[in-house]
């Protein structure tokens, strides 16, 4: 018997599948919150420039106008895959309006993490066979590098602005910047509007972002995320977070609400590109863009802005709770929740976090890239410590154990198999990860994490995850081979 989302979790609505991303969060008919009475989507946390979700929508339109003049992209012609662009960037409030306007096209972005050397970009380029690439210019010599060893020529190498305290010293004058296009888009024909008519599921096959993804094992593997996948991530969490909305509603006498989240996780790694990025976005919310993690600089982010949402890893929780003196100089009490995902968090940290914030909700969550992105998480009004939450709307999982049986019960641990509509294409031209990462099962196509994973009841009767460990590789194996003997 699979499991599925608790009593609390509101019922997932229709997903569009004929639209892009870029459609569906700008255009108000597909639920986002009104754009006039949304907060600017990204704002620099440094420099403070940012901008109105009316002149992101467009600067959208001119950055697609004049990339598609630059690089022959035309949204009607030909597949997502001629128009592959990389970015390799720290978090700017630029990164998603890039993304947006290649999907726009009809385009793919490939989101390379920001730490990677030479030669992992090189990697990642050449696999995903970038046209372009728009970088920052702190990574510049980097990847001037991999792009001279991926046939990317020196004129499709494009510079992100960012804050000038840290692009000091630095310039790339033979580079057009993302600026100088928007500036260009201006000047250009409007694209054709026919280009927003997709077929019926073409949303659902066509893919918007390569990410790469270590999988099981071996190297990385890009991983081909919908346009499908990310709206209905988006809408799953839009609507299982919709009664605590309700509830801060409720409490402050509004009609609605908005509210300013932190934008320190990369923007390139699932976690923040979707959860961050577009759920915030999409309801309204304002996204405090910071490039780096410098701890004094959170601080004074969280106390200048007013940020009420933290997304953080454990990592950053435990770096908190060490510095209880240097947080008390800052004011923080805006912050209402904390919610924390890519790797457990313990429960001893997250008691220490409540001793120093009571007021802070302290939030977990669990997803992969594969899964694009979160697969369950905790509510405010039903926190269980250590777990990973309960399943958010549209989505089931199954309990494997090695033999290949489905468990039933709780507290018996097996790998977690994962259906849901955020459960991506699958890897770019991987045939063999793919057989042993997704199943076609009697009721649906679940992707199988490789983690370890257990139900439990919670204090107040909802089930949720535990992650206990990480499935061995000769285990994910064997577990493939019994399942396709089965079949």
């Amino acid at each position: 018997m699979p499991f599925h989302p608790p009593s609390h979790a509101r019922a997932l609505p229709d997903i569009p599948d004929n639209i892009s991303i870029e459609t569906f969060m700008f255009d108000e008919r597909y639920g986002r919150h009104p754009l006039g009475y949304s907060k600017d989507p990204f704002t620099d946390g440094i420099s403070g420039r940012t901008y109105s979700a009316l002149e992101v929508k467009e600067r959208i339109d001119y950055l697609a106008r004049a990339l598609s003049k630059e690089l022959g992209f035309s949204p009607n012609e030909g597949s997502e895959w001629d128009k592959v662009v990389a970015c390799f960037s720290v978090n700017t409030i630029d990164y998603l309006i890039l993304a947006w306007a290649v999907h726009r096209l009809g385009g793919v972005l490939t989101c390379a993490n920001a730490v990677y050397n030479a030669a992992e970009l090189e990697y990642q380029l050449k696999d995903s066979k970038a046209k372009a690439i728009f970088t920052s210019l702190p990574l510049y010599n980097t990847t001037m590098t991999a792009a001279s060893k991926s046939n990317i020529p020196q004129h499709n190498v494009y510079i992100l602005p960012l804050a000038p305290s840290l692009t000091q010293g630095l310039s790339a004058p033979n580079h057009k910047t993302l600026e100088d296009f928007i500036q260009a888009g201006t000047k250009l024909p409007r694209l054709d509007a026919s280009d927003r008519q997709w077929s019926k599921g073409e949303g659902a096959r066509r893919a918007a972002f390569l990410c790469y993804s270590s999988g099981t094992s071996g190297l990385p593997k890009g991983v081909m995320i919908s346009h499908r996948n990310v709206i209905a991530n988006t809408l799953q969490l839009v609507t299982y977070e919709t009664p605590t909305r309700e509830a801060i509603m409720k409490s402050l006498h509004r009609t609605h609400y908005t509210e300013s989240a932190l934008g320190l996780l990369p923007m390139s790694h699932i976690y923040g590109l979707i959860v961050i990025c577009h759920l915030g976005p999409y309801r309204g919310d304002g996204v405090v863009v910071l490039p780096k993690y410098d701890f004094k600089l959170l601080l004074e982010t969280i106390q200048n802005y007013k940020i009420q949402m933290l997304y953080l890893v454990p990592p950053m929780i435990i770096h908190i709770t060490k510095q209880r003196e240097l947080c008390s100089r800052y004011d923080l009490s805006s912050v209402r929740a904390a919610f924390t995902g890519a790797a457990p968090l313990g429960k001893e940290t997250a008691d220490d976090l409540l001793a120093m914030f009571p007021d802070w909700a302290v939030r977990q969550g669990y997803g992969l890239t594969e899964t694009a992105t979160v697969v369950c998480s905790t509510v405010p009004q039903d926190v269980w410590l250590g777990s990973c939450g309960s399943l958010i709307s549209g989505t089931t999982v199954k309990i494997m154990t090695i033999e290949g049986n489905e468990i039933t019960g709780y507290n018996q641990p097996g790998e977690l198999w994962v259906k849901s509509p955020a459960v991506v294409l699958g890897y770019l031209d991987n045939d063999k990860a793919n057989m042993e990462t997704f199943v076609d099962a009697e009721d649906g196509r679940y992707m199988r994490t490789g983690d370890e994973a257990v139900i439990a009841k919670s204090p107040k009767g909802h089930e949720h995850v535990f992650i206990v460990d990480r499935i061995k590789e000769y285990v994910h194996a064997h577990l493939h081979s019994l399942h396709q003997t089965k079949r």
